[in-house]
């Protein structure tokens, strides 16, 4: 809003400066031309004479008639009744009124005298209409702009509440799966249990309050996939191998918030078994410019209902993705070898 009143006063203190100019301009040549002030005065006083009726049609239209008539649905007819009203009472003065042309005027045009005065009075209505039509003009181009910013400050809005609505469905999610794990292990190891309860706080701290800024730094954000990979190893026996490699590139990187952990969660979901051997590798680092995270899982006999890649968390980072790197990312998934490997690379992040 701020910046839109400063852009309005700009264009206001512009077309002053623009009429201003008009109006002193012939009188300021002519001085400059004949050095004579009584010249200057004479000049000045004509043409305000011109130009100031000019510049209240032009006000008129400009902050009233337009704003407040032609750009509201069902009140434009007020628009051209008032406009053809004020041009019609001032143009009808011209035609009535009597006019007496000196005789020396009356012999160097002759007949066509009458011509040319009313040549001159439709040259004024084409003025005046010109005039009215530069006001709308501009008004116009400004309401258009205005609509562009609110367009784009609605979808700015609507963006926000989507990426927050989007991060919400991830950490009850988190919380939901990890407390299951540690019930488990309050009946195995309650010493472990406690540890893990600990570990589980750190990371909703991270979770519920370190996350809500839009970006957060890449190290924090390892740190907690870190915390979170171990929560999640609990649901593990001896049977599954765990593998991680975070590599941070050497200045600090700021990304998205909880934008992996999905990946990490289908994972452990549908790549882990307490019966065959499976393993879980998870692998972020940089590559030139690009950051790239790759999770890769052992592919199980899963029903159509519970197979990888399927589920709200994924959907739900494709949509951060796009929202927050639109066409600036890579998602690649694919199931061969036994293995299902899901991709992301976030492009010139680095």
């Amino acid at each position: 809003m701020a910046v839109r009143n400063k852009k309005n006063y700009i264009i206001d203190l512009a077309q002053l400066i623009a009429w201003v100019g008009l109006l002193f301009s012939p009188a300021l040549v002519d001085l400059t031309v004949t050095g004579k002030l009584h010249s200057f005065v004479i000049v000045f006083k004509g043409t305000a004479f011109f130009v100031l009726p000019l510049f209240t049609l032009y006000a008129l239209n400009y902050y009233y008639l337009v704003p407040y008539f032609l750009h509201r649905k069902g009140k434009a007819w007020w628009f051209f009744l008032i406009n053809a009203v004020i041009l019609l009472a001032w143009n009808l003065v011209r035609f009535t009124r009597p006019v007496n042309f000196p005789q020396e005027v009356i012999d160097q045009f002759g007949q066509h005298i009458w011509a040319m005065y009313v040549g001159s009075i439709l040259a004024a209505v084409f003025m005046q209409a010109l005039v009215i039509a530069i006001a709308v003009g501009i008004r116009h181009i400004m309401r258009s702009n205005e609509q562009k910013m609110d367009a784009e400050e609605q979808q700015r809005k609507n963006t926000e509440a989507e990426l927050v609505w989007l991060k919400n469905q991830l950490n009850p999610h988190f919380l939901f799966n990890t407390l299951n794990n540690i019930s488990s292990l309050t009946q195995i190891d309650p010493d472990q249990a406690q540890e893990r309860i600990g570990q589980l706080s750190d990371a909703l701290r991270y979770a519920l309050y370190d996350s809500e800024a839009g970006k957060v730094p890449l190290a924090g954000e390892v740190a907690f996939m870190e915390n979170y990979i171990d929560l999640m190893a609990l649901r593990c026996n001896e049977k599954t191998q765990v593998q991680r490699s975070f590599v941070l590139p050497d200045h600090e990187v700021m990304i998205a918030p909880l934008l992996f952990i999905s990946l990490i969660e289908n994972a452990f979901k549908h790549g882990v078994s307490a019966r065959v051997e499976t393993v879980v590798k998870i692998d972020l680092h940089p590559e030139g410019a690009d950051l790239c995270f790759v999770c890769e899982n052992s592919l199980l006999e899963k029903t159509a209902e519970d197979r990888s890649g399927s589920g709200i968390g994924l959907a739900n980072l494709k949509r951060r993705l796009e929202l927050i790197y639109p066409g600036n990312y890579t998602y690649e998934q694919q199931a061969s070898g036994g293995v299902y490997r899901a991709e992301v690379r976030i492009n010139n992040l680095l």
